[in-house]
């Protein structure tokens, strides 16, 4: 994201695409000539992070299958990304295995009657985890972004929760509203 001029749109990673389409990230990359990629880190059960356990309304010991990728642009990390799912949704999914996707995880959960409804979005900054710092390459110093993500059903009830860090100095954020 070494553009200044480069304003992603949250809405295009929480809506399903076409089956045979590329994922989100992909997408995005190539309408501005780039190339976007995600290497699966890891796959399969986790113990629920507090933000994830709280988001999903789950005792702190609760088990809950998480994906983690690192996000390239042009084959530079710019972010780790990592996925939670309840057991009773992604258990036995691809979303807990290490492979590719066909249309991305969002379009597999709408396959499996889950699509976003209401997102909200949280972001911080703090130091780089030590898997963050070494997958972006960064000094233990050097500050990312962090967007915790939610993703309710039409019930309201939460599906997907997300955990995005990037180097500070290559993300921009940007919000717009209707009023």
């Amino acid at each position: 994201m070494s553009s200044g001029n480069w304003v992603s749109v949250s809405a295009l990673y929480v809506t399903p695409t076409d089956r045979n389409s590329p994922d989100a990230w992909t997408a995005e990359a190539a309408t501005r000539g780039r190339r976007g990629t995600n290497r699966i880190i890891h796959a399969g059960t986790v113990a629920a992070p507090q933000f994830v356990a709280r988001s999903f309304g789950l005792p702190d010991d609760a088990e809950v299958i998480a994906r983690r990728r690192l996000v390239l642009l042009d084959d530079e990390p710019i972010e780790v990304a990592t996925s939670y799912y309840p057991i009773e949704i992604a258990a036995d999914t691809a979303l807990a295995d290490l492979g590719k996707i066909r249309g991305g995880a969002i379009r597999l959960l709408a396959d499996l009657g889950h699509t976003a409804h209401r997102v909200v979005e949280e972001v911080t900054s703090r130091t780089p985890s030590p898997v963050e710092g070494d997958a972006l390459l960064l000094a233990s110093d050097e500050p990312v972004l962090v967007i915790e993500r939610v993703s309710f059903n039409a019930d309201g009830a939460p599906f997907q929760a997300e955990v995005m860090a990037a180097p500070a100095k290559i993300r921009r954020l940007r919000y717009e509203m209707d009023v």
